[in-house]
């Protein structure tokens, strides 16, 4: 099962399946950050974090990085023949959680193995890539903090506990203001313009008699 998220950005090189190495036997690789965007501290994190949750529980959470999709692949597609790649059959997938984010267009893709979606229902994974990893991008490209958000759901869901759910988004509450409304303004215009007219109407033919008085031998 594969989900995907999609936006828009800019050309750049160009990464395929072909140029990511194959799995090591001899040292486990959790984070692959070809698009080099993960600090060091961080990467030591997901790897230390990623390490124990595969020692605990047997699922394991692998996390790509590229810079760009070759031309006609999608971030999917190109997750999928990553999964084929380094887990060949059923049996090497079922435990398996692969997640890419190509970070020329923030796209992000999930995939997982049948064991691995017993626990991590497609829900969850939707979320996961939807909600955890992207709000931080839209917030500002904040790679480091996506990567170790979907971590810690990801290891806290394939552990067995409850799901901490996606970040809360802070809405853009309107605030009233003090000043005055158009309608209201043009409403007192309006009011003034009508008073005016009134003492004008009243005064100007006071004004016009008087001075014809004055004027009368």
């Amino acid at each position: 099962m594969t989900l995907a998220v999609y936006l828009w950005a800019p050309p750049a090189q160009a990464t395929g399946v072909y140029e990511i190495p194959p799995l090591s036997s001899d040292e486990p690789t959790w984070v692959l950050d070809t698009a080099d965007i993960i600090s060091r501290v961080n990467e030591n994190r997901l790897n230390r974090d990623l390490g124990e949750l595969a020692e605990k529980t047997g699922n394991e959470v692998r996390f790509v990085t590229i810079r760009r999709l070759d031309y006609g692949e999608t971030v999917d597609s190109f997750t999928e023949q990553l999964v084929d790649k380094w887990f060949p059959t059923a049996e090497d997938k079922a435990n398996q959680t692969v997640i890419v984010m190509d970070s020329l267009t923030n796209n992000t893709a999930i995939a997982t193995g049948s064991a691995a979606a017993s626990l991590l229902p497609s829900g969850v994974a939707t979320s996961v890539a939807q909600d955890t990893m992207q709000a931080p991008l839209r917030s500002g490209n904040k790679y480091n903090q996506a990567l170790l958000d979907a971590s810690d759901r990801l290891i806290a869901v394939l552990s067995g506990d409850p799901d901490p759910g996606p970040p809360e988004i802070e809405s853009t509450v309107q605030v009233e203001g003090t000043f005055t409304a158009a309608e209201d303004t043009d409403q007192g215009n309006a009011t003034v313009l009508v008073v005016g007219f009134l003492i004008a109407a009243t005064v100007i033919p006071m004004a016009t008699y008087f001075a014809y008085l004055m004027i009368q031998p």
